[in-house]
């Protein structure tokens, strides 16, 4: 709702004006960036070029060129224009007053680094600003082809190098919002949390955040070769190299629309590309040595963030979500938990080894619990536990509050943790399962409110309220109606992968 006059901001690039809502002066679709089309397509980001006058920022930008996570998902708002100003920031802030430095919290969205935009009704930061007097920043970074597919010709990993120039935008301009350049926090789930995991490991990014919160942190990271490999499998039905030259000539919407086809057959590949083979997506940050010299583990654990805080978590039932998603929930055979164990599971004999540790897991259960530890709560703990070897403070959580809707079937499934950062409730990121049933329970508000007031409260102290992990007491917070600090609960998983490394993953087998 427009309040109020309408906010004028002065960035590097010009003027920008924004609207008054709800008390709030919220600015939409500034570009950080140009387009990267043309010559810069496939490029690294290149600074926004300068306008004259004062630039209506009242409409999110649009999506960048990407594939939705289910057929006819929902991408960015149904108004948004076709240009292709794909790389801008949102900013939400009580005051475009350089007089007043609020500490500022810069989104990351997830989407399976092929899908997302930020104008998603859900990241809407309106409730984080007003619980604590924050400024909140959201952006569009490049996905899938555009941005993480290994070319020749071309940096890797285009779509971090995007958010390293939205975090450079931020210490340049977030003044002018009245946010403090020295107090920035960046935050994100899924791909979000991954690539969070990513910036930390990063060179170009150091210092452009102080502190960071990864929710839910994928552990997939690729080998250059087989990332390399995988962007020849995607393109091969188009009979074109996997070179930005010849890519650049087909159009970024259709080039988008490639995975969903070998997504259906990816499996024919596990010989050469192991478990990525089984995952919902080709695309993940690429180890390539030079815009990601590590793996983000081996990185944190030699100090390479050491000075950033950060708090770092998982949901309980993780890949409950998927499960529902593709109809299979209720549907796993003993065949299907088998593979999935030999997998994905830990050390020579997983499958054993899980059975071992959860003697009364259905086949569901065991299907479900190795995809949950493989894709996330593993690499969520390992983050932490290798942030405190390099030196670090992680302060861990585990959300165990499960989704109301359907009775509960759902679980504290992966995702539910979005709306509940946010205080948003409504369908996002491409996902059409109703996790709150027709609206908010007062334990889904209570609990949104807890959440809110320890992530701003850990942007602007440094301490979300619950005190760090360590080896031996191993304390978390446990995120449910009651909120409390206990031992790790995941005990058993924990102990079967202790000993695993989570690492850039290799090209298997070469040759066709």
């Amino acid at each position: 709702m427009n309040t109020g006059p309408l906010p004028v901001a002065m960035t590097s690039a010009g003027a920008v004006r924004g609207r008054t809502e709800d008390g709030l002066a919220v600015f939409r679709g500034i570009p950080f960036a140009q387009p990267p089309v043309g010559e810069a397509r496939f490029a690294a980001p290149r600074p926004a070029v300068p306008w004259d006058g004062v630039r209506d920022a009242f409409a999110f930008g649009p999506p960048p060129p990407q594939t939705p996570m289910r057929p006819g998902a929902p991408v960015g708002p149904e108004d948004a224009d076709d240009s292709q100003d794909w790389l801008t920031v949102n900013v939400w802030t009580h005051a475009p007053d350089r007089a007043v430095r609020r500490p500022v919290m810069v989104w990351i969205h997830g989407g399976a680094y092929q899908s997302g935009a930020s104008a998603s009704p859900v990241y809407n930061g309106t409730r984080l600003v007003r619980e604590r007097d924050v400024v909140v920043v959201t952006f569009n970074y490049r996905v899938g082809m555009e941005g993480f597919a290994r070319l020749q010709g071309a940096p890797a990993n285009r779509g971090l190098l995007d958010q390293v120039a939205a975090l450079r935008w931020v210490q340049e301009n977030i003044d002018a919002f009245g946010g403090d350049p020295d107090q920035v926090t960046v935050f994100g789930e899924s791909a979000g949390a991954g690539s969070i995991a990513a910036l930390l490991a990063m060179p170009s990014a150091k210092g452009l955040f102080r502190r960071a919160i990864a929710q839910s942190v994928p552990g997939v990271f690729l080998s250059d070769a087989l990332a390399a490999d995988i962007a020849a499998a995607l393109v091969q039905d188009l009979g074109l190299r996997p070179t930005a030259a010849d890519l650049c000539a087909v159009d970024p919407h259709k080039l988008a629309g490639v995975p969903s086809t070998l997504r259906l057959t990816m499996a024919r590949y596990a010989d050469r590309w192991g478990p990525v083979a089984h995952t919902v997506t080709p695309f993940s940050p690429v180890v390539d040595g030079e815009v990601l010299p590590q793996a983000p583990w081996s990185a944190l654990a030699s100090g390479t963030a050491r000075e950033v805080p950060l708090i770092v978590g998982h949901n309980r039932d993780e890949y409950r979500l998927f499960l529902a998603a593709s109809g299979r929930l209720g549907r796993i055979t003993d065949e299907q938990a088998a593979t999935a164990l030999r997998v994905f599971g830990p050390g020579s004999e997983p499958e054993s080894a899980y059975r071992a540790a959860f003697p009364d897991a259905s086949a569901e259960h065991l299907y479900e619990l190795v995809q949950s530890d493989w894709n996330f709560r593993m690499p969520s703990l390992h983050l932490a536990q290798a942030h405190i070897a390099g030196g670090g403070r992680a302060h861990v959580y585990e959300l165990t509050w499960p989704a109301p809707a359907n009775g509960g079937l759902l679980g504290a499934c992966h995702a539910l943790d979005v709306p509940l950062t946010f205080g948003e409730f409504g369908e996002f990121g491409g996902i059409s399962i109703n996790l709150f049933g027709p609206g908010p329970s007062p334990e889904a508000e209570a609990l949104s409110a807890w959440i809110r007031s320890a992530w701003t409260a850990f942007a602007v102290e440094g301490s979300p309220g619950w005190p760090a992990y360590d080896p031996d007491r191993r304390l978390v917070q446990v995120l449910d109606t009651e909120t409390s600090t206990t031992a790790y609960p995941e005990e058993a998983s924990r102990h079967l992968w202790q000993h695993h490394t989570f690492d850039a993953l290799p090209l298997l087998a070469t040759g066709q």
